[in-house]
């Protein structure tokens, strides 16, 4: 094993990874509140990988521009969780969708969680 493998996140093995409903559901709101300029990004950084918290970034400064341009000020989004599906690809990782509904529309949020250093981190979303 090379140093740069010795220290690279570690996978983690699903008997060794807590029930990632609750998280799915908070990550769902959490991404949900940073585009609609409520909730910090930072506040999500230790649930996402590197790559996955880049790519919400780029969104949430999207969104911010949006509103910037339509004179629209943030509000928190209400929404509420219809149903998450769970899939289990791999020993360790979770694919899932979580249906909201807000009071203009439904939304599916995409999400894979892999467990590495035995805790779970989302590698990919979209809010579809």
């Amino acid at each position: 094993m090379t140093l740069h493998e010795y220290f690279a996140p570690q996978p983690t093995p699903g008997a060794d990874l807590p029930n990632p409903t609750q998280l799915l559901r908070s990550l769902t709101q959490g991404v949900l509140e940073v585009f609609a300029g409520v909730r910090e990004i930072d506040q999500l950084a230790r649930w996402f990988s590197e790559e996955a918290f880049r790519r919400l970034g780029a969104r949430a400064n999207l969104s911010a521009r949006a509103r910037s341009a339509r004179g629209v000020p943030p509000v928190r989004p209400v929404f509420e969780v219809l149903s998450i599906r769970e899939t289990v690809p791999a020993d360790g990782v979770v694919e899932a969708v979580v249906v909201v509904a807000g009071p203009g529309r439904t939304r599916a949020v995409a999400i894979r969680l892999e467990g590495l250093d035995r805790r779970w981190r989302a590698t990919s979303f979209a809010v579809l």
